[in-house]
């Protein structure tokens, strides 16, 4: 159980950190951000909502329980990181530009992986153990 919430808590902190760093800049709207929804052709009123979106995603996979919740925030951040990683692919931007969200995105699937592991794991610890319950019967 403590490699499974190693690992957990490596790939989820990594995930998280470079979600919040996507997240930031397209709250506060910054000039990068404008020009890449730009060039992909989105409008820029959608930037500070995918900010937000992406910060509450954060929140959402960092905080303990709410089990449902953060399978939502899992979906929402890979959909997001899927939809912008195909969108700088097909305006023709170079592997350099859009390899890099692949790793983000393996990393995010290690985090979702080791949070399941550690649910099953949590559920293996919790439920009594029937062998230790059930009377040996003699042939």
């Amino acid at each position: 159980m403590k490699k499974i919430n190693v690992w957990y808590w490596i790939f989820t902190g990594l995930f998280a950190f470079a979600m919040l760093g996507s997240a930031i800049p397209d709250i506060m709207v910054v000039p990068m951000a404008v020009q890449g929804f730009r060039e992909m052709g989105y409008p820029t009123y959608l930037i500070p909502f995918m900010g937000i979106a992406k910060l509450l995603g954060v929140f959402a996979i960092l905080i303990p329980g709410y089990p449902r919740i953060k399978e939502w925030a899992y979906a929402g951040l890979f959909f997001d990181l899927l939809g912008a990683t195909y969108s700088v692919y097909s305006i023709g931007k170079a592997p350099s530009d859009w390899l890099p969200m692949l790793v983000i995105i393996l990393v995010g699937a290690g985090s979702y992986v080791f949070y399941h592991k550690k649910l099953a794991a949590k559920a293996a610890l919790d439920q009594p153990n029937a062998s230790v319950n059930t009377p040996i019967r003699s042939l």
